[in-house]
């Protein structure tokens, strides 16, 4: 089922999230865009989460639009830290290939049930 598969791999992708945060802080002194990048990637999981239980289509719809918007976010700022050099290629290539996915297939399941398709 898509639900569940956007649901296990944003779980997935927040635990990368936490773990590289922690080391943002510890090894590269980066708190201020680590704190960001926690917030936001981890908000996708958490929304989604929500979106289980919505109460109508439109809050469905709704409600994985603003997860897509955090995954977004958290490419941006993933993105930032590689130009910046606080994370290396090694380190950001992995990570922004697994937000890229995240974010298709959140596009993916908006734009589907904009059209009608899911109930």
């Amino acid at each position: 089922m898509e639900d569940s598969l956007v649901l296990q791999k944003s779980l997935d992708f927040a635990v990368r999230i936490f773990r590289l945060c922690r080391y943002l802080s510890d090894e590269k002194r980066e708190y201020v865009l680590s704190k960001q990048l926690l917030r936001s990637g981890t908000a996708v999981g958490a929304i989604l989460w929500e979106a289980k239980y919505a109460q109508s289509k439109k809050d469905f719809v709704s409600k994985n639009s603003m997860a897509l918007k955090e995954a977004s976010e958290t490419q941006y700022r993933l993105e930032l830290l590689h130009k910046a050099e606080v994370l290396n290629e090694m380190e950001y290539d992995s990570i922004y290939a697994d937000a890229c996915k995240l974010t298709k297939l959140l596009t993916s399941i908006v734009k589907t049930a904009k059209a009608g398709s899911l109930d």
